[in-house]
Protein backbone atom coordinates (compact mmCIF):
# COMPACT_ATOMS: atom_id res chain seq x y z
CA UNK A 1 0.00 0.00 0.00
CA UNK A 2 1.32 3.17 -0.89
CA UNK A 3 1.90 6.23 2.13
CA UNK A 4 0.35 8.47 2.29
CA UNK A 5 0.82 11.47 4.70
CA UNK A 6 -1.61 14.11 5.88
CA UNK A 7 -2.04 16.83 8.32
CA UNK A 8 -5.45 17.21 11.08
CA UNK A 9 -6.34 20.47 12.46
CA UNK A 10 -5.00 20.93 15.72
CA UNK A 11 -7.21 23.27 16.87
CA UNK A 12 -9.79 21.09 15.90
CA UNK A 13 -8.36 18.34 17.83
CA UNK A 14 -7.94 20.44 20.73
CA UNK A 15 -12.17 20.97 20.25
CA UNK A 16 -12.54 17.38 19.95
CA UNK A 17 -10.68 17.14 23.67
CA UNK A 18 -12.25 19.66 25.53
CA UNK A 19 -15.57 19.37 24.74
CA UNK A 20 -15.50 15.47 25.39
CA UNK A 21 -15.05 12.67 27.79
CA UNK A 22 -11.70 11.09 27.39
CA UNK A 23 -13.56 7.73 26.21
CA UNK A 24 -15.76 10.11 23.63
CA UNK A 25 -13.06 12.19 22.47
CA UNK A 26 -10.86 9.44 21.44
CA UNK A 27 -14.01 7.94 19.46
CA UNK A 28 -14.09 11.31 17.75
CA UNK A 29 -10.40 11.61 16.95
CA UNK A 30 -10.08 8.10 15.44
CA UNK A 31 -13.64 8.93 13.39
CA UNK A 32 -11.40 12.04 12.07
CA UNK A 33 -8.21 10.15 11.79
CA UNK A 34 -10.48 7.57 9.53
CA UNK A 35 -12.45 9.86 7.54
CA UNK A 36 -9.53 11.90 6.54
CA UNK A 37 -7.13 8.67 5.82
CA UNK A 38 -9.93 7.50 3.41
CA UNK A 39 -10.74 10.78 1.97
CA UNK A 40 -6.44 11.12 0.96
CA UNK A 41 -7.11 7.23 -0.44
CA UNK A 42 -9.85 8.43 -2.87
CA UNK A 43 -7.49 11.24 -3.82
CA UNK A 44 -4.79 8.71 -4.61
CA UNK A 45 -7.09 6.61 -6.40
CA UNK A 46 -8.46 9.73 -8.83
CA UNK A 47 -5.60 10.56 -9.51
CA UNK A 48 -6.52 14.33 -8.95
CA UNK A 49 -7.41 16.31 -5.76
CA UNK A 50 -11.19 17.89 -5.12
CA UNK A 51 -11.98 20.47 -7.50
CA UNK A 52 -8.90 19.88 -9.50
CA UNK A 53 -9.26 19.72 -13.48
CA UNK A 54 -6.90 17.19 -15.26
CA UNK A 55 -7.29 14.81 -18.17
CA UNK A 56 -5.68 12.02 -16.20
CA UNK A 57 -8.68 11.95 -14.06
CA UNK A 58 -9.58 8.23 -13.26
CA UNK A 59 -12.78 8.37 -11.87
CA UNK A 60 -14.92 11.16 -10.10
CA UNK A 61 -16.52 11.86 -6.45
CA UNK A 62 -19.50 10.15 -5.74
CA UNK A 63 -20.09 11.11 -2.60
CA UNK A 64 -20.22 8.49 0.53
CA UNK A 65 -22.15 6.11 2.70
CA UNK A 66 -22.00 6.03 6.37
CA UNK A 67 -20.57 2.20 7.86
CA UNK A 68 -19.91 1.38 11.47
CA UNK A 69 -16.37 -0.22 12.57
CA UNK A 70 -16.46 -1.66 16.37
CA UNK A 71 -12.86 -0.46 17.62
CA UNK A 72 -11.67 -1.17 21.52
CA UNK A 73 -12.75 2.17 22.71
CA UNK A 74 -16.52 1.66 20.75
CA UNK A 75 -18.04 1.93 17.64
CA UNK A 76 -17.48 4.46 15.48
CA UNK A 77 -19.37 6.04 12.61
CA UNK A 78 -17.45 6.37 9.13
CA UNK A 79 -17.98 8.52 6.15
CA UNK A 80 -16.80 5.71 3.56
CA UNK A 81 -16.04 7.50 0.16
CA UNK A 82 -17.16 6.31 -3.44
CA UNK A 83 -16.47 7.16 -7.08
CA UNK A 84 -18.57 6.87 -9.62
CA UNK A 85 -16.86 3.99 -11.54
CA UNK A 86 -17.43 2.45 -8.24
CA UNK A 87 -14.26 0.54 -8.25
CA UNK A 88 -12.43 2.65 -5.24
CA UNK A 89 -12.18 0.89 -1.87
CA UNK A 90 -10.97 1.64 1.33
CA UNK A 91 -8.24 -1.45 2.97
CA UNK A 92 -8.03 0.27 6.71
CA UNK A 93 -11.29 -1.56 7.56
CA UNK A 94 -9.48 -5.47 6.90
CA UNK A 95 -5.95 -4.25 8.10
CA UNK A 96 -7.29 -2.49 11.32
CA UNK A 97 -9.92 -4.97 12.30
CA UNK A 98 -8.07 -8.32 11.94
CA UNK A 99 -5.72 -6.92 14.20
CA UNK A 100 -8.34 -5.43 16.52
CA UNK A 101 -10.34 -8.33 16.24
CA UNK A 102 -7.60 -10.66 17.57
CA UNK A 103 -7.11 -8.50 20.71
CA UNK A 104 -11.02 -8.49 21.06
CA UNK A 105 -11.70 -12.16 20.47
CA UNK A 106 -8.74 -12.91 23.14
CA UNK A 107 -10.75 -10.86 25.89
CA UNK A 108 -14.23 -12.52 24.69
CA UNK A 109 -12.45 -15.99 25.93
CA UNK A 110 -11.45 -14.78 29.10
CA UNK A 111 -14.62 -13.27 29.63
CA UNK A 112 -16.77 -16.78 28.77
CA UNK A 113 -14.04 -18.88 30.31
CA UNK A 114 -15.17 -16.98 33.65
CA UNK A 115 -11.64 -15.50 34.55
CA UNK A 116 -13.03 -11.82 33.40
CA UNK A 117 -11.41 -9.11 35.34
CA UNK A 118 -13.51 -5.86 35.80
CA UNK A 119 -11.98 -4.15 33.43
CA UNK A 120 -12.47 -6.91 30.48
CA UNK A 121 -15.82 -7.03 31.13
CA UNK A 122 -16.31 -3.44 30.77
CA UNK A 123 -14.59 -3.82 27.36
CA UNK A 124 -16.82 -6.64 26.15
CA UNK A 125 -19.81 -5.09 27.20
CA UNK A 126 -18.75 -1.99 25.31
CA UNK A 127 -17.65 -3.08 22.32
CA UNK A 128 -20.35 -6.60 22.14
CA UNK A 129 -23.40 -5.73 24.57
CA UNK A 130 -24.09 -7.28 28.00
CA UNK A 131 -24.64 -10.71 26.49
CA UNK A 132 -22.16 -12.40 24.67
CA UNK A 133 -22.49 -16.18 23.43
CA UNK A 134 -19.72 -18.64 22.66
CA UNK A 135 -20.66 -19.01 19.50
CA UNK A 136 -20.39 -15.49 19.09
CA UNK A 137 -16.61 -15.92 20.07
CA UNK A 138 -15.92 -19.39 17.78
CA UNK A 139 -17.44 -17.14 14.42
CA UNK A 140 -14.82 -14.47 15.27
CA UNK A 141 -11.95 -17.14 15.88
CA UNK A 142 -12.53 -18.85 13.22
CA UNK A 143 -12.16 -16.36 10.24
CA UNK A 144 -8.21 -15.44 12.47
CA UNK A 145 -7.26 -18.69 13.15
CA UNK A 146 -7.50 -19.73 9.22
CA UNK A 147 -5.67 -16.59 8.82
CA UNK A 148 -3.33 -17.07 10.64
CA UNK A 149 -2.95 -20.56 9.78
CA UNK A 150 -1.80 -19.73 6.22
CA UNK A 151 0.82 -17.21 7.19
CA UNK A 152 2.47 -20.28 9.47
CA UNK A 153 1.74 -22.67 6.50
CA UNK A 154 2.91 -20.54 3.39
CA UNK A 155 6.00 -21.08 1.14
CA UNK A 156 9.50 -19.72 1.39
CA UNK A 157 9.65 -18.59 -2.13
CA UNK A 158 12.88 -16.05 -1.25
CA UNK A 159 15.87 -16.56 -1.47
CA UNK A 160 17.23 -15.72 2.07
CA UNK A 161 20.78 -15.91 3.22
CA UNK A 162 20.71 -13.99 6.89
CA UNK A 163 18.35 -15.32 9.37
CA UNK A 164 17.57 -13.96 13.06
CA UNK A 165 16.16 -16.12 15.44
CA UNK A 166 15.13 -15.33 19.39
CA UNK A 167 12.22 -16.54 21.70
CA UNK A 168 9.53 -14.91 23.69
CA UNK A 169 7.80 -15.54 26.74
CA UNK A 170 4.78 -15.65 27.63
CA UNK A 171 1.68 -16.35 30.24
CA UNK A 172 -0.58 -19.16 29.30
CA UNK A 173 -3.67 -20.58 31.58
CA UNK A 174 -3.25 -24.02 31.34
CA UNK A 175 -5.02 -26.91 33.34
CA UNK A 176 -6.02 -23.90 35.61
CA UNK A 177 -1.77 -23.17 36.02
CA UNK A 178 -0.36 -20.02 35.03
CA UNK A 179 1.95 -21.56 32.59
CA UNK A 180 5.32 -19.79 30.90
CA UNK A 181 5.53 -20.37 27.23
CA UNK A 182 7.93 -19.68 24.43
CA UNK A 183 7.49 -18.34 21.50
CA UNK A 184 9.97 -19.45 18.82
CA UNK A 185 10.34 -15.89 15.80
CA UNK A 186 11.92 -16.31 13.44
CA UNK A 187 13.25 -12.84 10.62
CA UNK A 188 14.67 -13.36 7.70
CA UNK A 189 16.85 -10.70 5.52
CA UNK A 190 16.29 -11.24 1.43
CA UNK A 191 19.06 -11.36 -1.14
CA UNK A 192 17.78 -8.02 -2.31
CA UNK A 193 18.57 -6.36 1.29
CA UNK A 194 14.51 -6.46 2.77
CA UNK A 195 13.38 -7.73 5.79
CA UNK A 196 10.53 -10.25 6.24
CA UNK A 197 8.91 -12.57 8.79
CA UNK A 198 9.18 -16.09 8.19
CA UNK A 199 7.42 -18.27 10.91
CA UNK A 200 6.43 -18.08 14.68
CA UNK A 201 5.85 -20.89 17.07
CA UNK A 202 4.25 -21.48 20.38
CA UNK A 203 5.97 -24.28 22.55
CA UNK A 204 6.37 -25.55 25.87
CA UNK A 205 9.73 -24.60 26.18
CA UNK A 206 13.10 -23.03 24.56
CA UNK A 207 15.03 -26.45 24.05
CA UNK A 208 16.91 -28.17 21.47
CA UNK A 209 14.01 -30.18 19.84
CA UNK A 210 11.69 -27.30 20.13
CA UNK A 211 14.31 -25.00 18.02
CA UNK A 212 14.62 -28.21 15.43
CA UNK A 213 11.61 -28.68 15.06
CA UNK A 214 10.82 -24.81 14.36
CA UNK A 215 13.71 -24.48 12.18
CA UNK A 216 12.43 -27.71 10.35
CA UNK A 217 9.39 -26.57 9.61
CA UNK A 218 10.70 -23.41 8.01
CA UNK A 219 13.19 -25.81 5.80
CA UNK A 220 10.16 -27.63 4.62
CA UNK A 221 8.68 -24.58 3.85
CA UNK A 222 11.01 -23.62 1.36
CA UNK A 223 14.35 -22.56 3.51
CA UNK A 224 17.38 -22.98 2.41
CA UNK A 225 21.45 -21.77 1.26
CA UNK A 226 20.75 -19.67 4.77
CA UNK A 227 24.54 -17.94 4.71
CA UNK A 228 24.53 -16.96 8.00
CA UNK A 229 22.04 -17.44 11.56
CA UNK A 230 22.24 -14.92 14.24
CA UNK A 231 21.08 -16.12 17.67
CA UNK A 232 21.88 -15.73 21.12
CA UNK A 233 23.95 -18.32 22.80
CA UNK A 234 21.72 -20.68 24.42
CA UNK A 235 22.98 -23.71 24.45
CA UNK A 236 19.53 -25.73 22.56
CA UNK A 237 19.44 -23.42 20.18
CA UNK A 238 23.08 -23.19 18.86
CA UNK A 239 23.08 -26.92 18.61
CA UNK A 240 19.57 -27.02 16.94
CA UNK A 241 21.21 -24.86 14.55
CA UNK A 242 24.16 -26.66 13.77
CA UNK A 243 22.26 -29.71 13.32
CA UNK A 244 19.63 -27.47 10.75
CA UNK A 245 21.70 -25.67 8.63
CA UNK A 246 25.07 -27.36 8.46
CA UNK A 247 26.63 -24.95 5.72
CA UNK A 248 25.78 -22.09 7.71
CA UNK A 249 27.66 -19.80 9.97
CA UNK A 250 26.83 -18.87 13.34
CA UNK A 251 26.98 -15.36 14.67
CA UNK A 252 26.43 -15.05 18.42
CA UNK A 253 24.34 -12.05 19.21
CA UNK A 254 26.69 -9.18 19.88
CA UNK A 255 24.00 -6.84 22.73
CA UNK A 256 23.88 -10.27 23.93
CA UNK A 257 27.45 -11.11 24.73
CA UNK A 258 28.32 -7.68 25.51
CA UNK A 259 25.76 -7.71 28.07
CA UNK A 260 27.88 -11.27 29.06
CA UNK A 261 31.41 -9.92 29.61
CA UNK A 262 29.68 -6.98 31.19
CA UNK A 263 28.28 -8.76 33.73
CA UNK A 264 31.59 -10.58 34.51
CA UNK A 265 33.19 -7.34 35.80
CA UNK A 266 31.87 -5.39 39.37
CA UNK A 267 30.00 -2.57 39.46
CA UNK A 268 32.02 0.17 40.60
CA UNK A 269 35.41 1.74 39.38
CA UNK A 270 35.04 -0.35 36.18
CA UNK A 271 34.02 2.45 33.60
CA UNK A 272 37.78 2.81 31.83
CA UNK A 273 37.33 -1.12 31.27
CA UNK A 274 34.25 -0.76 30.02
CA UNK A 275 34.64 2.01 27.54
CA UNK A 276 37.79 -0.51 26.32
CA UNK A 277 35.18 -2.84 25.68
CA UNK A 278 32.77 -1.16 23.55
CA UNK A 279 35.65 0.16 21.52
CA UNK A 280 36.27 -3.45 20.94
CA UNK A 281 32.86 -4.29 19.69
CA UNK A 282 33.00 -1.37 17.00
CA UNK A 283 35.94 -2.78 15.45
CA UNK A 284 34.69 -4.25 11.89
CA UNK A 285 38.16 -5.68 10.51
CA UNK A 286 38.38 -9.27 12.32
CA UNK A 287 42.46 -9.17 12.34
CA UNK A 288 42.01 -5.66 14.00
CA UNK A 289 39.88 -7.07 16.51
CA UNK A 290 41.77 -10.27 17.41
CA UNK A 291 44.89 -8.13 18.32
CA UNK A 292 42.30 -5.01 20.32
CA UNK A 293 41.06 -8.61 22.24
CA UNK A 294 44.48 -10.32 22.77
CA UNK A 295 45.41 -6.84 24.53
CA UNK A 296 42.93 -6.40 26.79
CA UNK A 297 43.52 -9.70 28.09
CA UNK A 298 46.55 -9.43 28.76
CA UNK A 299 46.23 -6.24 30.26
CA UNK A 300 43.17 -7.12 32.70
CA UNK A 301 43.58 -10.87 32.69
CA UNK A 302 44.79 -10.68 36.66
CA UNK A 303 42.65 -7.82 37.88
CA UNK A 304 38.96 -9.16 36.02
CA UNK A 305 40.00 -12.76 35.44
CA UNK A 306 36.29 -13.96 34.77
CA UNK A 307 35.49 -11.11 32.54
CA UNK A 308 38.48 -12.27 30.37
CA UNK A 309 37.47 -15.76 30.47
CA UNK A 310 34.22 -15.01 29.41
CA UNK A 311 35.13 -12.53 26.30
CA UNK A 312 38.09 -15.13 25.16
CA UNK A 313 35.49 -17.60 24.80
CA UNK A 314 33.05 -15.79 23.06
CA UNK A 315 34.92 -13.75 21.00
CA UNK A 316 35.13 -15.58 17.45
CA UNK A 317 31.42 -16.26 17.30
CA UNK A 318 30.29 -12.79 18.11
CA UNK A 319 32.68 -11.65 15.12
CA UNK A 320 32.07 -14.49 12.87
CA UNK A 321 29.94 -11.25 10.56
CA UNK A 322 33.26 -9.66 9.98
CA UNK A 323 35.14 -13.24 8.25
CA UNK A 324 33.05 -12.34 4.65
CA UNK A 325 32.37 -9.66 2.40
CA UNK A 326 28.99 -10.94 1.90
CA UNK A 327 28.16 -10.95 5.47
CA UNK A 328 29.99 -7.55 6.84
CA UNK A 329 27.03 -5.49 7.58
CA UNK A 330 26.67 -4.05 11.09
CA UNK A 331 23.07 -4.66 11.62
CA UNK A 332 23.84 -8.53 11.07
CA UNK A 333 26.06 -8.91 14.50
CA UNK A 334 23.18 -8.62 16.41
CA UNK A 335 19.39 -9.36 16.82
CA UNK A 336 18.43 -6.39 17.48
CA UNK A 337 15.71 -6.11 14.90
CA UNK A 338 13.64 -9.07 16.53
CA UNK A 339 14.03 -7.44 20.06
CA UNK A 340 12.77 -4.72 18.65
CA UNK A 341 9.75 -7.01 17.01
CA UNK A 342 9.46 -8.43 20.73
CA UNK A 343 8.86 -4.94 22.04
CA UNK A 344 5.75 -4.33 19.81
CA UNK A 345 4.59 -7.92 20.88
CA UNK A 346 4.90 -6.81 24.61
CA UNK A 347 2.58 -3.93 24.15
CA UNK A 348 -0.23 -5.67 23.11
CA UNK A 349 0.63 -8.45 24.81
CA UNK A 350 0.11 -6.44 27.92
CA UNK A 351 -3.44 -5.51 27.85
CA UNK A 352 -3.80 -9.40 28.20
CA UNK A 353 -1.10 -10.14 31.00
CA UNK A 354 -2.15 -14.05 31.05
CA UNK A 355 -3.72 -15.83 27.81
CA UNK A 356 -6.97 -18.18 28.65
CA UNK A 357 -4.76 -20.42 26.40
CA UNK A 358 -2.62 -21.48 24.07
CA UNK A 359 -4.95 -20.90 20.84
CA UNK A 360 -5.56 -17.05 21.88
CA UNK A 361 -1.77 -16.37 21.96
CA UNK A 362 -1.50 -17.91 18.77
CA UNK A 363 -4.40 -15.86 17.36
CA UNK A 364 -3.01 -12.76 18.87
CA UNK A 365 0.75 -13.10 17.78
CA UNK A 366 0.08 -14.28 14.59
CA UNK A 367 -2.28 -11.66 13.48
CA UNK A 368 0.19 -8.93 14.70
CA UNK A 369 3.17 -10.54 13.08
CA UNK A 370 0.84 -10.83 9.72
CA UNK A 371 0.19 -6.65 9.81
CA UNK A 372 3.97 -5.78 10.42
CA UNK A 373 5.14 -8.55 7.48
CA UNK A 374 2.76 -6.63 5.28
CA UNK A 375 3.99 -3.19 6.52
CA UNK A 376 7.33 -4.42 5.99
CA UNK A 377 6.74 -6.04 2.21
CA UNK A 378 5.55 -2.82 1.23
CA UNK A 379 8.20 -0.69 2.37
CA UNK A 380 10.99 0.46 -0.19
CA UNK A 381 13.64 0.93 2.67
CA UNK A 382 16.40 -2.20 2.46
CA UNK A 383 17.09 -3.42 6.10
CA UNK A 384 20.56 -3.74 4.36
CA UNK A 385 22.54 -2.42 1.39
CA UNK A 386 22.55 -5.52 -0.26
CA UNK A 387 26.07 -5.96 -2.85
CA UNK A 388 26.98 -9.41 -2.62
CA UNK A 389 27.29 -11.12 -5.84
CA UNK A 390 28.27 -14.58 -6.74
CA UNK A 391 29.12 -13.40 -10.11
Amino acid sequence: MTQIHFTLDKTELQALISNSGANEASQLILTKLFNVLMERQRDEYCNVTPYQRDDHRISQRNGYYDRDLTTRIGTINLRVPRTRDGQFSTDIFERYQRNEKALVTTMLEMYVSGISTRKVGQVVETLCGKHVSKSYVSSITKLLDEEVTRFKERRIDKEIPYLMTDVLYIKVRENRRVMSKACHIAIGVDSKGFKTILGFMISDSESEDSWHTFYQSMINRGLGNVEMVISDAHQGQVKAIQKSFTESVWQRCQVHFLRNVMDKLPRKNTQEIRDEIKNLFRITDIDAARLYKTKLIDQYSEKYKKMCACLDEGFEDAFQYTASASTQYNRLKSTNLLERLNQEIRRREKVIRIFPNVESADRLIGTMLIDIDEEWSTSTRRYINYTHSDA
